[in-house]
């Protein structure tokens, strides 16, 4: 696996000009509720991608004022990032006097937002998909099942099928982002292939202490959109903090020229 050191960059806006076009770094990244490995590691994420120099980043296993994390963790991630940053999160369940859920950071205003209540099997965690528009793209975040390939295949239906009816005309970039709980080879990626293009880096992203499978993903929707990947990576080390014991999962990253 390719190994990315990354220097320390200073996030100065939304999105980067290149050649008087956009660039735009877009990143996945289950976070573990910010504690798999560390008791709070959400100023070494916060620090991580201010250093990746992120501008969009689906965020995987969020709690929200709940016995175990009595704070509402997307809030608080994002004003880490700096009070210019939007956030939309999804509430899948409601869990330990609280909720658990999926949620994603911009640092582009967002114009418009809302969620896919996805399928589950019989005794399985339901799961959410939360979407945001801004005036040049669009993010939806998901964490799909990880106990049943039929599952994350109807899951994968349903996200799709309401994404495509919503944008599939539509000139802006789609970008599905998150936990896909999936394998490159699997059934989920093969139904997915169908509609969206995977953009990112097919490196192991998990588990982070020793990488074997990836499962983190993003994908844009193959509308009428024009943009190009000019690079791609899995973060396996970083100058801000250990990407190792920052979650059970490395981020991954695409980043993306606007046309």
């Amino acid at each position: 696996m390719k190994r990315i050191i990354v220097c320390v960059l200073f996030l100065c806006a939304a999105v980067a000009s290149i050649s008087g076009q956009t660039r735009l770094r877009v990143v996945a990244y289950n976070v573990g509720v910010f504690s798999k490995y560390a008791d709070d590691s959400m100023q070494d994420i916060a620090n991580m991608m201010h250093e990746l120099d992120a501008d969009a980043v689906a965020v995987c296993e969020l709690d929200s004022c709940n016995r175990r994390h009595a704070t509402f963790q997307l809030q608080d991630f994002a004003q880490m990032l700096s009070d210019e940053w939007s956030y939309r999160f999804g509430s899948a369940m409601q869990w330990n006097g609280g909720a658990y859920g999926t949620g994603l950071v911009t640092h582009a205003p967002i114009m418009n937002s809302f969620e896919i209540k996805l399928p589950k099997g019989e005794g399985y965690e339901p799961r959410i998909c939360v979407v945001a528009e801004t005036s040049s793209y669009v993010l939806a975040a998901v964490h799909l099942d990880h106990s049943s390939e039929d599952v994350r295949v109807k899951q994968a239906d349903l996200l799709t099928d309401e994404l495509k009816t919503r944008y599939g005309k539509s000139r802006k970039p789609v970008f599905l982002c998150g936990d896909l709980n999936a394998t490159p080879d699997s059934r989920t990626l093969r139904r997915l292939s169908e509609d969206w293009t995977v953009l990112s880096d097919p490196a192991p992203t998990y588990p982070s202490d020793n990488p074997r499978q990836c499962i983190d993903y993003i994908l844009a929707l193959n509308n009428r959109a024009r943009y190009k990947v000019q690079k791609t990576a899995v973060l396996t080390e970083a100058a801000s903090a250990d990407v190792v014991k920052a979650s059970d999962h490395l981020p991954v990253y695409v980043d993306v020229i606007l046309k």
